[in-house]
């Protein structure tokens, strides 16, 4: 737990508030007899904490956005893929506290626990000091593990969405998600899918979930078509480039996935 105040950049007052924040509810569950509190009210704590100041954040930052380009940003920022990064850069995969049966089907690698357990760990900090407290922490974090975007002249989307404008833009019948496979036991299924233009295929990705899958086959399908004006921002948000010299947003590598 050290280790974790230390990326942190905060020390708790009350040391039970950051075990509360790793104990996952599977966990809490198997020691009902020693009264073991979850993370659970914490997580939802968490949740608006860092929706409000990522909110903050970027209104300060980005004064040059409308409200829906700023909306589509924070959702990238605060979605669970966002999110569970940020808690692998802080070790809570190592450090969350889990269930036999939760830590035998993988949970700590699933990115719904590590992005709820970072919202409960941004509200435990919350209530063991202050807003202003909680705002420096997160945007610490967040300036620390993200690159900044241009200032303008720029779009961002999720993949899907982003893949459907662009046939509109090009008059074209808006593209087909089809199912190719499914595989895997029912804790760990892997989806297979493809985009399709007509009869034409224009992408194949697998993933967790028809969502995920669908999602990345879109994203190659748009690399594809837009190559170098095509950066990817998260697995759910990107950015078109219009111009050759701006920057655009990424998240660090992930050392530590190097080896999966």
């Amino acid at each position: 737990m050290v280790s974790i105040e230390k990326k942190l950049g905060y020390r708790f007052q009350n040391p039970s508030l950051l075990k509360q924040a790793l104990t996952h509810s599977s966990f809490a569950y198997e020691h009902l007899e020693a009264r073991v509190q979850d993370n659970e009210i914490l997580e939802f704590l968490g949740d608006s904490v860092v929706g409000l100041i990522l909110a903050d954040f970027l209104r300060q930052a980005y004064p040059g956005l409308g409200e829906g380009q700023l909306s589509k940003l924070k959702a990238a920022l605060v979605s669970t893929s966002s999110l569970s990064i940020l808690a692998r850069k802080l070790g809570l995969d190592r450090a969350i506290l889990l269930g036999r049966g939760e830590e035998k089907s993988g949970g700590r690698q699933k990115k719904s626990i590590l992005a709820g357990t970072f919202e409960a760990l941004m509200g435990a900090v919350y209530l063991d000091s202050d807003f202003e407290t909680s705002r420096r922490v997160l945007q610490a974090l967040v300036k620390k593990h993200f690159k900044k975007l241009p200032r303008d002249n720029f779009q961002i989307n999720n993949f899907k969405s982003a893949l459907q404008e662009y046939f509109g833009q090009q008059k074209l019948p808006g593209p087909v998600y089809r199912t190719v496979t499914e595989s895997g036991p029912a804790h760990d299924r892997v989806f297979t899918v493809e985009v399709l233009s007509g009869d034409k295929v224009l992408a194949r990705a697998s993933g967790p979930s028809k969502k995920s899958a669908e999602q990345k086959a879109a994203q190659k399908a748009l690399k594809k078509m837009l190559k170098n004006r095509f950066k990817v921002f998260s697995e759910e948000a990107f950015i078109i480039d219009p111009g050759t010299e701006a920057k655009v947003i990424t998240l660090e590598p992930e050392k530590e996935d190097k080896k999966d």
